[in-house]
C-alpha cells in the first residue's frame, strides 16, 4: 500500500494555514485580554474556553468521522473557525473572548482529529512515524510562522487586522478541503474496508497502550498550556517585550518542534518508541523548570526552545503508536479523536490550573506544577508500556 500523495498534500496544506491563521493571534490573546481589563484566572480562562469545548466534543466528531466521513466534518469545521474569526475585530470584552474561544473550539474539534485520521488511514504499514512526523509539519509550521507574523502585523497595524489575517488563512485552507479533497471511498482507502467491529471510547481508554498515549498526550500538553498562555504575559509585564518579540519566543518553541518531526518520526520506525517519548518527556521536565529561572529574554528563548525539543523528540513516536492503535482497532477517528481529547484537556487544566496558582501564589509555582504533572504523565506511560 503506497500513500495517496493527493489527499496528504491537501490536508498538509489545509492544516498549515489553518495552524498559522490560529497561531497568528494566539499569543497575543493574553497581553489583548489584559489589556480589556482580565486578571490571572480570566486570562486563564480565554485560553481554556477553546479546549473546553474542543473536549466535549472531539470524541464525539471522532466517531462520527470513522461513520460519516472525514470531509463533511473537515469542511464544515473549517467554515465555522473562518466565520468567528472575522468576529474577533468587534470584540471589545473579556467575555466576548471567551464566548469567541469557545465557539472555535467546537469548529477545532472537527478540523485536527479529523485530518490526523485521514491521515492515519492512508498510512502504510511500518510508516507510521515517518508519515505522522511529516504530516505534523504542517502543525508545527502553521504555529512557529503565525506567531512571527501576528506580532509584526500587530506592531505594523493593530490585532484587528491579525484577526482579519487569520480568518483569510482559514478560508483559504476550507477552499482547498472543498475543492481538492476526496471523500473516503471503500476502494481506495484500505482501514475503511475492515471487518472488524470499532471499539468504544470506553473500551479504548481501558487500554493500558491507548491509556498511556492519551495520559502522556495530556500531561505534556498541559504544560505546553500553561507556557502558551503565561509565558507571553511573562514576557509583557515582567520585561517589557514587544509584540513581535513575544513572537519570536512563543515560534522557537513550535518550530524547533516542527523541525524535529520527521527526522524523529523517521527514527520512530527505527527505534524504541517508548525511548523516544520517555526521552522527550524527561527534557519537557527540564525545560519547563528552566522557565521559572529564567531572567532574561535568550534564556527565555532557550528554555521554550529545549521545550520545543521535548515535543519534537516525543510526539512523532505517540502519534505512531496511536496511528498503530487505530489500526488494530479498527477506530482511527476515535483514537485520534482520544489522543486530541488529550491535547485538549491539556489546553484547558493548564490555563486554567495556572490562573488559580497565580492568584493564589505566585507566577513560578505554575511552572513547578507543570513539572511535576508531566513528570506524572512519563510514570503513566513507562508503567503501561
Amino acid at each position: 500500500m503506497s500513500i495517496n500523495l493527493k489527499i496528504f498534500n491537501t490536508l498538509f496544506l489545509a492544516v498549515f494555514v489553518t495552524a498559522m491563521g490560529a497561531g497568528l493571534v494566539a499569543p497575543l490573546l493574553p497581553v489583548y485580554a489584559h489589556e480589556l481589563g482580565a486578571g490571572a484566572f480570566q486570562i486563564g480562562l480565554v485560553f481554556g474556553a477553546f479546549s473546553l469545548t474542543r473536549s466535549i466534543f472531539v470524541p464525539y466528531f471522532g466517531k462520527l468521522s470513522d461513520r460519516k466521513g472525514k470531509k463533511p466534518l473537515l469542511t464544515t469545521g473549517l467554515f465555522i473557525y473562518f466565520f468567528l474569526s472575522l468576529i474577533y475585530t468587534t470584540s471589545k470584552s473579556v467575555e466576548a473572548l471567551i464566548a469567541l474561544r469557545l465557539g472555535q473550539g467546537f469548529a477545532s474539534a472537527m478540523i485536527l482529529p479529523v485530518a490526523q485520521a485521514y491521515v492515519g488511514m492512508i498510512t502504510p504499514s511500518h510508516k507510521e512515524g515517518r508519515i505522522m512526523g511529516l504530516f505534523n509539519i504542517s502543525l508545527y509550521g502553521g504555529l512557529s510562522l503565525g506567531p512571527l507574523l501576528g506580532g509584526v502585523v500587530t506592531d505594523w497595524y493593530n490585532i484587528q487586522i491579525s484577526f482579519l489575517s487569520m480568518g483569510a488563512l482559514v478560508l483559504f485552507g476550507f477552499l482547498i478541503c472543498l475543492f481538492f479533497l476526496p471523500r473516503e471511498t471503500r476502494s481506495g482507502i484500505e482501514a475503511s474496508v475492515s471487518s472488524k467491529k470499532a471499539m468504544s471510547y470506553l473500551e479504548l481508554i481501558k487500554t493500558p497502550s491507548v491509556f498511556s498515549l492519551f495520559a502522556f498526550r495530556t500531561c505534556f500538553t498541559t504544560c505546553i498550556g500553561i507556557t502558551w498562555t503565561f509565558l507571553p504575559f511573562l514576557a509583557s509585564t515582567s520585561m517589557g517585550l514587544s509584540s513581535s518579540a513575544i513572537g519570536v519566543l512563543v515560534m522557537v518553541n513550535v518550530f524547533i518542534a516542527g523541525l524535529f518531526q520527521a527526522p524523529m518520526g523517521y527514527l520512530a520506525d527505527r527505534f524504541s518508541k517508548k525511548i523516544l517519548v520517555t526521552a522527550g518527556g524527561i527534557i519537557a521536565v527540564v525545560s519547563i523548570l528552566y522557565i521559572n529561572r529564567a531572567s532574561s529574554f535568550g534564556e527565555l528563548v532557550l528554555a521554550n526552545g529545549f521545550l520545543g525539543l521535548a515535543g519534537g523528540i516525543s510526539f512523532p513516536a505517540i502519534m505512531a503508536l496511536g496511528v498503530i492503535e487505530g489500526r488494530r482497532t479498527a477506530a482511527m477517528g476515535s483514537l485520534m479523536g482520544l489522543l486530541a481529547l488529550g491535547h485538549s484537556l491539556g489546553m484547558l487544566i493548564g490555563p486554567l490550573l495556572a490562573g488559580v496558582l497565580i492568584d493564589l501564589f505566585s507566577l513560578g509555582t505554575i511552572f513547578i506544577a507543570g513539572a511535576i504533572i508531566m513528570g506524572g504523565g512519563i510514570l503513566v506511560f513507562l508503567r503501561n508500556n
